[in-house]
């Protein structure tokens, strides 16, 4: 038996209405020679003539007669595939996504989508990961759902929707002995600073901020994300420059002061990025939406 192409089911449900190969052709939009190709392969595939010329058009065969209905639930089945898309109701859902976000955003945006998630879609899940070189090719794959951060080296299908600009301020321990409500270039140079060194991210600008305008900080620590940040400058004389939002949700949970900084860092865009393949996906859409 040889293999059956779905197209060739449209053309020999179009001849068995019009009895008409040229007209079933007109109908589906093709030439008279690919309808009639069409109904060569099917013929073979089944191993009956399925139609026979006579005066008054294309008569069926019994062959033909038994097969239209299941040919007819096929052709029926693929319509409804395509014109219908299976809504996404939050409050039934109990799907997982898959989210990738930097250090930055799991801090500031994720207890808020957490909360928001309790409220409107209390079975739906969130597994959080954070971005990294990887995340632009399992997006791709579809293990990755969304990205949340600043991600300039995806490409050619990704889309993105900018969420917010994000500045940056600087840090202190709010029982620091030298620096109260404000800060000047001249202390900033003169403090001992903590750089966080995750590539990709507000991080990166501040480093190349720095460089262009040939202003090296006292660096007295290293470390490779946000997540400690907070607790190591409230319990130390450390200054550290992070993005506003950052800043803000650290002081609330430590002794902290949020200074604006001496040093004109450009801002970045915050974005929501996401492959072409979830692009229509019903639930993607959803959340896309719930996180803007």
């Amino acid at each position: 038996m040889s293999k059956l192409d779905l197209e060739w089911l449209s053309v020999f449900d179009r001849v068995y209405e019009t009895r008409s190969v040229s007209r079933a052709a007109e109908h589906l939009g093709i030439a008279q020679a690919t309808a009639s190709i069409a109904l060569n392969k099917l013929r073979a595939h089944f191993d009956d003539k399925l139609f026979t010329r006579t005066p008054s058009g294309m008569q069926p065969t019994a062959r033909a007669s038994e097969i239209l209905p299941s040919i007819r639930k096929v052709l029926e089945l693929l319509e409804q595939t395509q014109s219908e898309r299976i809504a996404f109701d939050p409050q039934a859902s109990a799907r997982v996504f898959r989210v990738g976000m930097t250090d930055i955003r799991q801090v500031v945006m994720l207890p808020l989508l957490v909360n928001r998630l309790k409220q409107i879609a209390p079975a739906v899940r969130i597994e959080a990961e954070t971005i990294s070189s990887d995340s632009p090719r399992l997006m791709e794959e579809g293990r990755l759902e969304l990205a949340i951060g600043y991600m300039p080296q995806l490409e050619a299908g990704f889309f993105q929707r900018t969420l917010l600009d994000e500045g940056f301020v600087c840090l202190v321990s709010e029982r620091h002995p030298r620096i109260r409500k404000r800060i000047d270039k001249r202390a900033f140079l003169a403090e001992s600073h903590i750089l966080v060194t995750m590539s990709g991210t507000g991080p990166s600008i501040v480093e190349r901020t720095l460089a262009a305008l040939k202003i090296k900080p006292n660096i007295g620590l290293r470390v490779p994300s946000f997540l400690g940040v907070s607790r190591i400058v409230a319990e130390t004389e450390l200054l550290v420059v992070v993005p506003r939002s950052l800043g803000e949700a650290f002081a609330e949970s430590e002794k902290l002061r949020v200074l604006e900084s001496p040093i004109a860092f450009p801002p970045y865009s915050v974005r929501l990025h996401w492959h072409e393949r979830q692009h229509a996906d019903p639930g993607n859409v959803w959340l896309r939406q719930l996180v803007a």
